[in-house]
């Protein structure tokens, strides 16, 4: 853990290949207020909010929710340099209304390309 990080989250969910991930978020301190990082796979995601670390950690889930990651939760699992293991409970951030509307199957997709396709002629 980052010597500066305030807390740690682990959030899980589906990336936007549909794959199932769950990684560590750091929140830590910064001059204008906190930042939660995720390191995932070769990206690097931030998010800064001047209020908390909390907040700051919903503005990274809105970021990833724009990018087409659905399900995610998180958990508590450091504060503090004290370890909470898993006694903290999952936080559930619902999907938006445009991320549940997309196709999920092979073929939902290509018919909805298709569609598209078609109806932009």
């Amino acid at each position: 853990m980052s010597d500066e990080a305030v807390e740690r989250h682990q959030l899980a969910g589906l990336d936007d290949r549909e794959r199932g991930f769950n990684r560590p978020v750091e929140c830590e301190p910064t001059a204008a207020g906190f930042r939660a990082v995720l390191r995932y796979e070769a990206a690097r995601v931030t998010a800064e909010h001047p209020v908390s670390a909390t907040r700051a950690l919903e503005e990274l889930v809105r970021t990833l929710h724009q990018q087409g990651y659905r399900e995610l939760r998180s958990q508590l699992s450091f504060k503090h340099g004290v370890y909470l293991g898993s006694q903290e409970l999952w936080i559930q951030y619902p999907d938006p209304a445009y991320v549940q509307e997309l196709p999920r199957g092979v073929w939902q997709k290509l018919l909805h390309w298709m569609y598209r396709t078609v109806a932009a002629l």
